[in-house]
């Protein structure tokens, strides 16, 4: 049994799609465990290109099952669409599961997510509209569905009628809108419930055959750390916890199990959404990142925010999660470049952070950067470590360095085997090329 967590290790995007989509390859059991459908996945393969936003990437392959967990928050209508999607495409889907305990994204969720964004205005945390926020909130303050209750017609209708009642006050008195129907929710929900039923199941047993058997477990986390609620740039985060250590939560998967953990990090930052971005480049070199490496938002097609690699922000993520290895994806997108800079520390007034400080105070700060020299080559069609350019492998080796992880793999373009294994991979099946 080898379980191996795929994490972000920045802001998101860093391309956690393509590499649990790699390593899938040899997983018995892909499971996502937090976040809903307000990031997207892009995987590109032989069946095409694709923004998975709640499946798990390991889906596109037959032997492995892939399980939305717990920790996920799930829009029925969104799931079905992927679904959909997914089937039209050729995709088998009938080693999918969901999670009974899983929450329900209402469309009251969506409706609170603008209403909230539009109150807070020049203050908005800049969130994507999927009513993830809201949904993990009621969670919290116990008045979400699961899954699961989608099954149950008469509970389902009493929750529902009692939960929509409440949330017409609100909506009425506060936001001076107009009250939701309770019966037309219910419906929507009875009619996802019936079709994503043969899918629905109790997540443990599940788990716990794989955990028995001679099973390859990968873990799918969305977003990056620097969007965690209790260690990103808070208030400017998600509403759930994309580390490592959320995986054992969202899974259910029991703390004696050891992880192997995969950072998963662009080499260079790019960040959607609002929020203190320190190595943010504003000019003419952040708009070339931007195009070289088709940085637009798989949800919302939002232009992401582009900057130099951020190694303090990643050494962050690498201490918060445990980084047993870092993969570095979109490495091709420098390839132009005579110079590349790493932003080692910030700096404010006169102190120096080599750690990420509280929100209130990396707003302020200026990075501190390196600059090192580019290799002015392409390294898309390159295979083997030992074919990059001294310049590339300087750069690399820095990264490691500064970071405190061995980088294991490399990514040097979108498709599935532009990928380059180091001596470092170690010898854990899962990170096996073959």
């Amino acid at each position: 049994m080898a379980v191996t967590a795929v994490v972000g290790a920045q802001w998101g995007d860093e391309g956690k799609g393509r590499i649990v989509d790699l390593l899938a390859r040899q997983a018995d059991l892909v499971i996502r465990f937090q976040g809903g459908n307000n990031a997207g996945h892009t995987v590109v393969n032989e069946y095409g290109t694709f923004r998975l936003h709640l499946i798990p990437s390991g889906i596109f392959h037959p032997q492995a099952r892939c399980l939305i967990g717990t920790g996920v928050v799930v829009n029925p209508g969104a799931l079905r669409e992927e679904m959909a999607e997914l089937a039209a495409a050729g995709v088998s889907l009938d080693g999918l599961l969901i999670s009974e305990r899983a929450q329900v994204v209402m469309p009251y969720h969506i409706l609170f997510d603008r209403l909230h964004e539009q109150r807070l205005g020049r203050r908005k945390v800049g969130t994507t509209l999927r009513g993830i926020g809201p949904a993990y909130a009621d969670k919290a303050a116990r008045t979400g569905l699961q899954m699961g209750d989608l099954l149950d017609p008469d509970y389902l209708w009493e929750r529902v009628e009692q939960l929509v009642a409440w949330k017409n006050e609100i909506l009425t008195s506060v936001f001076h809108q107009k009250p939701l129907s309770a019966k037309a929710i219910y419906q929507e929900l009875r009619e996802h419930g019936q079709a994503l039923a043969p899918y629905i199941c109790d997540p443990l047993p599940v788990l716990d055959a794989a955990l028995a058997g001679d099973s390859h477990i990968l873990l799918e986390g969305q977003l990056g750390a620097m969007r965690d609620l209790d260690w990103g740039t808070y208030p400017y985060v998600t509403s759930s916890s994309p580390t490592a250590a959320y995986a054992y939560v969202g899974v259910g998967l029991p703390p004696t199990v050891r992880l192997r953990v995969v950072g998963v990090a662009k080499a260079y930052t790019t960040a959607v959404g609002a929020g203190p971005f320190p190595t943010e480049l504003q000019d003419e070199m952040g708009e070339f990142l931007r195009e070289e490496g088709g940085e637009y938002g798989a949800t919302t097609g939002r232009p992401r925010r582009c900057g130099w690699f951020d190694a303090v922000a990643v050494r962050h993520s690498a201490r918060l999660s445990g980084f047993t290895l870092l993969a570095l994806t979109k490495l091709d997108v420098l390839d132009k470049l005579e110079r590349v800079k790493i932003g080692v520390a910030y700096r404010l007034e006169n102190q120096t952070f080599d750690r990420v400080p509280m929100t209130r105070l990396l707003q302020r700060v200026e990075p501190v950067y390196e600059e090192v020299a580019g290799w002015q080559t392409s390294t898309r069609d390159l295979r083997e470590y030992d074919q990059l350019p001294p310049a590339a492998k300087a750069y690399i080796a820095r990264i490691e360095e500064l970071v405190g992880v061995p980088v294991g793999l490399i990514s040097v373009g979108p498709e599935r085997d532009q990928i380059i294994y180091t001596p470092t991979r170690g010898s854990n099946p899962v990170m096996n090329p073959a």
